[in-house]
């Protein structure tokens, strides 16, 4: 029986004598279809089919993305998540099924399968271009777009939820600089339509129109850009109801509240997605957002409270992550997005990260806090963060999306040591090596976890994994910043940031038809290298960390030295 309430499930009963020694193998055929018609068809081909062979060519195609990319370091742990554990989960949850055991709606998040695309972009092109084109589908004319929405139906959430906008022009500008398909940005994607959200509502669910009008892709990164620029008192990005963290959502509610954290990510979007708008002679629009970023830029070092950036302001003007505060002294965010933005001047980004590693890393614990105190009581309320008990999920626990971008930051300033340290730290191996571990942390070992709480008594224990964006970012972080490889069109860039005491480590990767293996070697025991050499099958290509790819069928042997 199924229906509302009741829990169905089928079984399957054979009978079987099995004498000393035998062995038999029985096979069990589950899957699903649209119709009677469909379903008996799929038995009757594995019927038939060697089921060796299915499974082969199963596994097959699941390594062309998990195994696009082989690394071989002393971090043994390090190896084994990014051997294709955490393109795994980034590709089986994220991507494919949308849900875990936390999270089962099947919906797209407007800015998280985007996120997810760009750790896939080397190995898995043509599944992120398509995506790509299905999010720009879902913007409105005006710019704003679905904050999510299920596939099967179109039907989702508009909201005023700020960030979503620049997620759509970073991830493009992203894709079309490590695919080198710049013809993406021809394409011509459609709009939806429906009554603009008064600022009186934080969010409207409905099932919008598709509009008459289509743009190129271009063109709705560029208004959801613009869409972007509003500034409130201080010069900032309006706050909405939400920005990277949804759970401030009364911060910006009234349409004045601010975000200092959105302020550096829009800044780094325009200054990736100027030179895309020049090549495309649209100078209005690359001098409007260039003229932008100075002021943002001026407007940010405004932001600086002494010791670390402030995370946002109020609606009434009250600062939100200042000393000066009881709960939310410092957020992570602030200060690792003042690095990767190459906005703010050396000299204090060094300070606010010195400052969110001193408050936010907590070694003992094994944690890398997204803010602390944790929100409680204090006012102004800064939304449903505060319905979380304090030190759970983004209410002052270990957001491990946020954990990330300071290992980033902390690689972009050349800390190999620290580097490192801080992603062993985040590495789930780290947390189930002995009994004891394991059962405070109580999940799986070899996947991310979204969030990890950090007060008693469940300091320690993992809030929800394989549904989270942590995996993508993780990937990259542990592949880009730390090891320093990325592909840009048909250019290796190789530039690592490694703990001084690795003397080498090997990188394969699959680039078209050709494979490259990667020697990196660090005779002089430094992190990084201003002045490299590079050799490429025995011949010198010289002082340089790019290499020009070859698609030509052939496995070449590349050695780099720091």
């Amino acid at each position: 029986a199924t229906g509302a309430g009741l829990d169905p499930c089928g079984i399957l009963q054979t009978l079987i004598t099995l004498p000393a020694n035998g062995r038999v193998e029985i096979v069990f055929l589950l899957g699903e279809a649209a119709d009677d018609a469909e379903a008996r068809r799929l038995i009757l081909q594995y019927r038939t089919a060697d089921l060796d062979d299915v499974l082969q060519a199963v596994t097959a195609k699941w390594n062309t993305v998990c195994h696009a990319i082989q690394v071989k370091t002393p971090d043994r742990s390090m190896d084994i998540m990014l051997n294709g554990w955490l393109l795994y989960q980034t590709l089986s949850s994220r991507v494919l099924a949308r849900a875990g055991f936390y999270q089962a709606s099947g919906a797209f998040g407007f800015r998280d399968q985007l996120q997810d695309g760009m750790a896939l972009a080397t190995s898995s092109p043509e599944r992120v271009r398509e995506h790509i084109l299905r999010a720009a589908s879902r913007q409105f004319p005006e710019g704003d777009v679905q904050h999510w929405w299920l596939p099967q139906t179109g039907s989702g959430v508009r909201t005023h939820i700020s960030d979503d906008c620049t997620w759509l022009a970073y991830t493009v500008a992203h894709y079309v600089t490590t695919t080198g398909d710049k013809a993406v940005l021809n394409e011509t994607v459609g709009f939806l339509e429906a009554p603009p959200l008064p600022i009186t509502e934080h969010d409207h669910f409905t099932v919008p129109a598709l509009s008459s009008e289509n743009a190129s892709l271009f063109e709705h990164c560029a208004r959801a850009l613009d869409h972007s620029l509003p500034v409130g008192a201080h010069g900032l990005p309006l706050m909405g109801t939400g920005d990277w963290n949804d759970g401030m959502n009364r911060v910006g509610e009234q349409g004045r509240g601010e975000s200092v954290w959105l302020g550096w990510f829009l800044y780094t979007t325009l200054k990736i997605f100027i030179p895309l708008a020049l090549e495309r002679h649209d100078t209005v629009r690359a001098t409007q957002w260039h003229s932008h970023t100075e002021k943002l830029a001026n407007a940010l070092e405004r932001a600086w409270d002494g010791d670390w950036y402030l995370r946002a302001y109020f609606d009434d003007g009250t600062p939100l992550g200042s000393h000066k505060n009881t709960e939310c002294q410092i957020d992570a965010i602030s200060q690792s997005w003042a690095v990767l933005s190459n906005a703010a001047s050396p000299e204090r980004t060094h300070l606010a990260m010195h400052s969110a590693v001193e408050h936010l890393v907590r070694p003992q614990d094994g944690l890398i806090l997204v803010l602390t105190p944790p929100f409680d009581k204090a006012l102004p309320d800064p939304g449903y963060i505060r319905g979380y008990p304090p030190g759970v999920r983004e209410n002052g626990g270990q957001y491990t999306h946020a954990a990330l971008w300071t290992v980033m930051a902390i690689a972009a300033q050349g800390d190999g040591n620290q580097a490192h340290a801080l992603f062993n730290m985040l590495n789930p191996i780290q947390h189930a090596r002995t009994k004891e571990q394991a059962n405070r942390y109580k999940l799986e070992p070899y996947v991310i976890a979204a969030d990890i709480y950090s007060v008693a008594p469940h300091t320690g224990r993992g809030g929800w994994s394989w549904y989270t964006g942590s995996a993508g970012w993780m990937q990259r972080t542990g592949i880009e910043s730390l090891l320093g490889i990325r592909i840009q069109g048909d250019m290796l860039l190789i530039n690592p940031c490694i703990p001084q005491d690795w003397s080498e480590f090997e990188v394969t990767l699959q680039w078209r038809s050709s494979r490259y293996h990667c020697i990196i070697r660090n005779p002089n025991r430094i992190s990084y290298s201003t002045s490299p050499t590079l050799t490429v099958d025995n011949i010198l290509v010289g002082k340089t960390d790019r290499l020009q790819l070859q698609d030509d069928g052939v496995s070449h042997t590349v050695i780099y030295s720091l």
